[in-house]
């Protein structure tokens, strides 16, 4: 059974650090591209950051690129999304998401509808 565990959301103030981490159980990280998405109220659900666990090429949002960073590690089958310098703005229930490396990292992520598995998702707020 495939299942995605996301965690490590939490209440953070502008500027500051979370680092999100997605444990996958059920199936191995090899040959999947393993995604971040966020949404917020009344907005639609976003890629954010996507990897591909075979040969490591990632995608970043504009929103957040130089901010944000994705990670592997395939021995652990975890992946993790280091975000820096967090905005108001970046406020959302953020969830990862796997589906089989059909196609490029960068067109992959920009439709969350391929993704056949997800997680439960993780609240982040960023207020002061």
């Amino acid at each position: 059974q495939v299942q995605l565990v996301e965690s490590g959301g939490g209440l953070v103030q502008p500027g500051g650090s979370l680092r999100l981490s997605c444990a996958a159980s059920g199936f191995t990280l090899d040959y999947y591209i393993i995604g971040w998405f966020r949404q917020a109220p009344g907005k639609e659900r976003e890629g954010v950051s996507c990897i591909s666990s075979s040969d490591g090429s990632t995608y970043y949002a504009d929103s957040v690129k130089g901010r944000f960073t994705i990670s592997r590690d395939n021995a652990k089958n975890t992946v993790y999304l280091q975000m820096n310098s967090l905005k108001p703005e970046d406020t959302a229930v953020y969830y990862c998401a796997a589906e089989l490396g059909i196609t490029t990292v960068q067109a992959l992520c920009k439709v969350p509808g391929i993704f056949g598995s997800w997680g439960q998702g993780t609240q982040v707020t960023v207020s002061s």
